[in-house]
């Protein structure tokens, strides 16, 4: 499954907490990754300082659902569910 343009939602709900540029701590529970482009395409995509827990989220079906939306809350609640 390839990602849905314009959704971000794995860039957003989730926290991360690996360093990152910019991020020493990570990343807070909904805040929008900082290295989102203007389309929300991860500008660390294919680099060495992308956390290593990105690449190891890939979409599916049941995390994308059928909307950004639907991606969103179904992140947050395995955000909650794993905290």
């Amino acid at each position: 499954m390839n990602c849905r343009p314009g959704c971000a939602a794995c860039c957003t709900a989730p926290s991360i907490s690996s360093p990152m540029p910019g991020l020493p701590h990570g990343k807070p529970a909904g805040m929008p990754c900082p290295h989102l482009d203007e389309t929300l395409r991860c500008r660390l995509f294919g680099r060495p300082e992308r956390p290593a827990v990105c690449g190891s989220l890939q979409p599916s079906q049941e995390m994308c659902g059928d909307s950004r939306e639907q991606a969103m809350r179904w992140l947050s609640e395995l955000e909650q569910a794993t905290r």
